[in-house]
C-alpha cells in the first residue's frame, strides 16, 4: 500500500564528523522509534534494500481489520446500490439527440461502477455491496488513503515539539521519499492485450496521455479511481474552462478579423497617414526634435485592430461569458461531489491536521460532529494571521519598488533611442527592446521573488497560523501566493493601461518623477502597448512555460537516475522492483503551479480584453497542450500522489469569481479611458459622423510660454494656456457616465444570470435524497438503538 525510501549516502566520507554521526543516529532513532509505533498501529512491514544496502525501501501494508476500523473513523463511504454511469458531457447528450457522430466519445475498457453509498459502519458490513471479499472491497486509493492518515497521525519524537508524521519526517532527512505504488508499468505490453485486460495505468495512458487523444473527452472516473478526486477535480475543471473558451475564441477571433476588414475605413489613420507636416508634434524629450504626426502612420493602422466598437462588444461578451462559465461549473461541481461522494467532505469528513492536532492547546467538541476534537483559540489564530499579513505587505512593497525602478530603466532607455537614428528606427527600438525588456524582466524576476515567497508563506501557514483542516490551510497558503502573483504579474499590464501618460503635464510644464519627465504613452497610443505586453504573455510565457513543463520533468528524472546509480553502482544484477522503478520517478509537486498558471491566464483573458481579442484563442490552444502534458506527467513521470479528497477546487473559485467580477470594472475604465472609443463617439455626436477633422480635435497648441518650439501640437484637450477645455469636461462626463452605465448594466445582468441558473441541478438534487433514503434504511437499527438510549437518559434525567 505505500513505500517508505531512506538512503545511506556517503556514510564513509562522514566518519570523521562528530556531528554528521550524531545527526544520523538522531534520525535513525526517529527512523525505529516511527515503524515501531507503526507496528503497534497494525501495519505490517516489509524491509529490503538495494544489492549495496544504500537504499533501504520499507513497504507497509494494512490488514483487513485496521483497513476496517479506520475507514470508520475516515468516515469513508459504503457502496450500497449499485446505479448506472450518468453521462455528464452535454455535448455529447446534444449530439446524441441530434444523432450527429460524435468524435469526442469513445468507449473506455474498466470503467468504475456508481454507486449510492452512505457512511461506513463496521456494525453494518452485511449492508453493504462486495463486504465478503475482503481483498477487493477497499480500492487502493482507499487503502492508500488509509495508511497516509496512520503515517501522518503517527508520533516519532515529542508530541510537544510536533514530532509527528512522515512529512516532518520528510523535512528533517530521515526518509527520502514516501509514496504508494503504480499499479504496473504504463506501456503497452509488446503482445496484444484485451484491453478490459489493462490496469488502470495503462488504460489512463493509452485512452488520456497521448497527444492523439487531444480531442477525446477525458476519463474522469478513471482519474479520480486512481489519483483521488482532488487531481480528478482539477482535470475536470482545466477540460471545463477549456471547452467554454471555444465559444470566446471564435468571438473574439472574428471581432479582430472584423477589425482587420474595417481598417480601410479608420478616417482618423487615414487623416495621420496623410497629414504629411501638417501636424507638427512637440518633442518627446528635451534634447528631441519635433516630429511629424504622419510619421506614426503604420501605427495609427494597426491601432485600430485593438481599438474599435468591437472590441467594446467583446468586453460586454467576456463579462457576461465568465459569470455564465463559472455558474455553469458551480453545477457541474456540484454533481461531480455527489457522483464522488464529496459532497459533504469539508463540513462533516474532513479530519484536523496531525500538526495542528499536536501543536493545539485545548481539546472540545466539534459544534457539527458533537466529537472531541484538538482546538485552537480563535482570538490568538486571529493575531498570529494579522502578524503574518505583515510579511504580504513588505513583499508587495518589494514589486512596487521594483516596478517604479523599471518605470525609471525605460525612461533612460527611451531617451536614448530618441537621440538617435531616424524616427521610424526610434519607435521600433523603445517599443520592441523596452517592452520587451519590461515584461521579460518581469518574468525572470518573478522566479527568485516567487520561490523565496512560497517559502516564507509555507512556514508562516504551517507553524504559525495554525489551520484545523489542510482545506483551511491550502487556502490561506493559495490566497497570500495569489495575491503576490497578482501585483507581481498584473501591475506591468495595469500601469501601461492606465498610469502611463496620465501625469504628463504640457509644453513648459512637464510633470516629473524623481526629476525625470514621466513617461509618455507611444505614437500609437497606450492600448497597442498594452496590446502588445498581452500577446508577450499569452504567446512568448505560455509557450516557454510549456517548453518547461514537457523538459523539465525529462531531465529531473535523468538527475534521478544519476544520482541513483552513484548511490547503488552500476552495477545491478537484478531486475528492478516495482518500488525501485517508482523510486526513479519524479516526485509529484501538487496542483498549486498548476492552478496558478491558469488562473492567471483566466484573468488576463477577461481583465484586459478590450485591449486583446486574440487572447481567449491563444488560451484555448495552450489550454490543449496544457491538458495532454499535465496527463503525461501525472501518469508517465511522476510517482504516484497520495490520493486526496476534496469537495471542489477550494478558494481557487473564490479567486475566479473576483477576477470575473474585477473585470468588469477594469474593461469599463479602459474603454472609457484608455480607448478612443468614447472620444471618438462624442466627435460624432456633436461634430461629424465621418470622423473628418477628428485628429486635428484631438491635438492641443503649445503654450506661447514655450518658447523652443512655438506652435507645436501635443495630444490633449487644453487651450493655448494650457487649461482644460469644455470639449475636456464633457468628455470626462461621458466616460464617468459610461463606466456607470456599463457596470450597472453587466452587474445587473450577472446577478440575472446568477438567479436564473441553479447551483444545483434540479436531478441531483433527487439523487441526494435517494441517497440518504437509503443510508436511513442501511443505518436504521444503529438510529433505533440511539433513540431508545436517548429516551433512557431523558427518563432518567427526569
Amino acid at each position: 500500500d505505500f513505500v517508505l525510501v531512506w538512503e545511506e549516502v556517503g556514510a564513509r566520507a562522514e566518519e570523521g564528523s562528530s556531528r554528521s554521526e550524531r545527526r544520523k543516529a538522531q534520525l535513525a532513532r526517529w527512523r525505529n522509534k516511527f515503524t515501531q509505533n507503526l507496528q503497534n498501529a497494525g501495519i505490517l512491514l516489509e524491509k529490503t534494500a538495494s544489492e549495496k544496502k544504500t537504499i533501504h525501501y520499507l513497504n507497509l501494508s494494512a490488514p483487513w481489520d485496521v483497513l476496517v476500523y479506520y475507514a470508520e473513523e475516515l468516515i469513508l463511504r459504503a457502496p450500497l446500490q449499485a446505479q448506472p454511469n450518468p453521462n455528464f458531457n452535454t455535448s455529447d447528450r446534444i449530439l446524441r439527440k441530434l444523432y450527429i457522430p460524435n468524435l469526442m466519445a469513445e468507449s473506455l475498457p474498466n470503467r468504475p461502477l456508481d454507486y449510492y453509498t452512505c457512511a461506513f459502519r463496521k456494525s453494518k458490513m452485511e449492508k453493504f455491496l462486495g463486504c465478503e471479499n475482503h481483498d477487493t472491497y477497499f480500492t487502493n486509493t482507499q487503502r492508500h488513503r488509509i495508511v497516509y492518515e496512520l503515517l501522518a497521525r503517527t508520533v516519532y519524537g515529542k508530541r510537544k515539539r510536533a514530532e509527528v508524521g512522515v512529512a516532518r519526517l520528510l523535512n528533517e532527512g530521515a526518509y527520502t521519499a514516501a509514496f504508494p505504488l503504480h499499479e504496473g508499468p504504463f506501456e503497452l505490453p509488446e503482445y496484444e492485450v484485451h484491453p478490459d485486460e489493462l490496469n488502470q495505468r495503462q488504460v489512463l495512458f493509452q485512452y488520456w496521455a497521448r497527444w492523439s487523444k487531444w480531442y477525446k473527452y477525458q476519463p474522469l472516473d478513471h482519474i479520480r479511481e486512481y489519483f483521488g478526486e482532488k487531481i480528478a477535480l482539477y482535470f475536470a475543471w482545466l477540460g471545463f474552462y477549456t471547452a467554454w473558451l471555444l465559444p470566446a475564441a471564435v468571438v473574439g477571433a472574428f471581432v479582430f478579423v472584423s477589425g482587420l476588414m474595417s481598417m480601410g475605413t479608420n478616417t482618423p489613420a487615414k487623416e495621420i497617414c496623410n497629414s504629411g507636416g501638417s501636424y507638427l508634434m512637440c518633442p518627446l524629450c528635451k534634447t528631441c526634435k519635433p516630429w511629424n504626426i504622419s510619421d506614426i502612420c503604420p501605427m495609427a493602422q494597426v491601432g485600430y485592430l485593438f481599438d474599435h466598437p468591437g472590441t467594446v462588444f467583446f468586453s460586454v461578451f467576456m463579462s457576461f461569458w465568465a459569470v455564465t462559465f463559472l455558474e455553469y461549473w458551480k453545477r457541474k461541481m456540484a454533481t461531480l461531489a455527489h457522483h464522488w461522494d464529496c459532497m459533504d467532505f469539508q463540513e462533516e469528513e474532513e479530519r484536523p491536521r496531525p500538526e495542528f492536532a499536536a501543536m493545539a492547546p485545548s481539546i472540545e467538541y466539534n459544534p457539527v460532529t458533537g466529537v472531541k476534537e484538538p482546538y485552537f483559540p480563535e482570538r490568538a489564530r486571529l493575531s498570529r494571521m494579522l502578524t503574518g499579513s505583515m510579511v504580504i505587505i513588505i513583499m508587495l512593497c518589494v514589486v512596487m519598488i521594483f516596478l517604479v525602478s523599471v518605470i525609471m530603466y525605460r525612461g533612460i532607455v527611451s531617451v536614448m533611442m530618441y537621440r538617435t537614428g531616424s524616427f521610424v528606427l526610434k519607435v521600433h527600438l523603445m517599443h520592441n527592446i523596452t517592452l520587451k525588456d519590461f515584461s521579460l524582466t518581469f518574468m525572470d524576476s518573478y522566479l527568485f521573488k516567487d520561490f523565496f515567497y512560497c517559502l516564507i508563506c509555507l512556514f508562516w501557514d504551517a507553524w504559525t497560523e495554525m489551520h484545523r483542516t489542510q482545506t483551511q490551510y491550502e487556502d490561506a497558503f493559495t490566497f497570500k501566493v495569489f495575491v503576490f502573483q497578482f501585483v507581481n504579474f498584473y501591475s506591468s499590464p495595469f500601469y501601461v493601461a492606465f498610469f502611463k501618460g496620465r501625469f504628463v503635464g504640457y509644453p513648459g510644464h512637464y510633470g516629473t518623477l524623481l526629476g525625470m519627465r514621466n513617461e509618455e504613452c507611444g505614437p500609437g497610443g497606450c492600448l497597442i502597448e498594452l496590446a502588445e505586453q498581452l500577446f508577450i504573455i499569452m504567446v512568448g510565457k505560455q509557450l516557454i512555460s510549456n517548453v518547461q513543463e514537457f523538459v523539465i520533468p525529462y531531465v529531473k528524472a535523468w538527475q534521478q537516475k544519476r544520482a541513483l546509480n552513484k548511490v547503488r553502482g552500476t552495477q545491478n544484477s537484478q531486475e528492478p522492483r516495482r518500488w525501485e522503478e517508482d523510486y526513479q520517478l519524479v516526485e509529484c509537486e501538487g496542483l498549486f503551479e498548476e492552478y496558478l498558471e491558469i488562473v492567471l491566464q483566466f484573468g488576463f483573458i477577461t481583465i484586459f480584453v478590450a485591449a486583446f481579442p486574440l487572447a481567449p484563442l491563444f488560451a484555448l490552444l495552450n489550454n490543449w497542450a496544457e491538458v495532454r502534458l499535465d496527463a503525461h506527467k501525472f501518469v508517465c513521470e511522476y510517482r504516484r500522489p497520495v490520493a486526496e479528497r476534496a469537495q471542489n477546487i477550494g478558494v481557487w473559485f473564490n479567486i475566479l469569481e473576483a477576477l470575473s467580477h474585477l473585470s468588469v470594472i477594469v474593461n469599463a475604465f479602459l474603454i472609457a479611458f484608455t480607448s478612443d472609443f468614447l472620444p471618438r463617439l462624442l466627435y460624432q455626436y456633436k461634430f461629424d459622423n465621418d470622423l473628418n477633422g477628428y485628429v486635428n480635435f484631438t491635438l492641443a497648441y503649445a503654450p506661447p510660454s514655450y518658447t523652443s518650439h512655438p506652435m507645436c501640437r501635443y495630444k490633449a484637450f487644453r487651450d493655448n494656456n494650457g487649461n482644460y477645455t469644455l470639449i475636456y469636461w464633457e468628455l470626462l462626463a461621458v466616460r464617468l457616465g459610461f463606466i456607470i452605465a456599463f457596470e450597472h448594466v453587466v452587474f445587473i445582468v450577472l446577478r440575472a444570470i446568477d438567479w436564473m441558473v441553479p447551483d444545483v441541478p434540479e436531478s441531483l438534487g433527487l439523487k441526494v435524497k435517494r441517497e440518504r433514503y437509503l443510508a436511513k434504511q442501511a443505518l436504521a437499527d444503529n438510529q433505533e438503538a440511539l433513540l431508545v438510549s436517548h429516551r433512557g437518559s431523558a427518563s432518567s434525567q427526569g
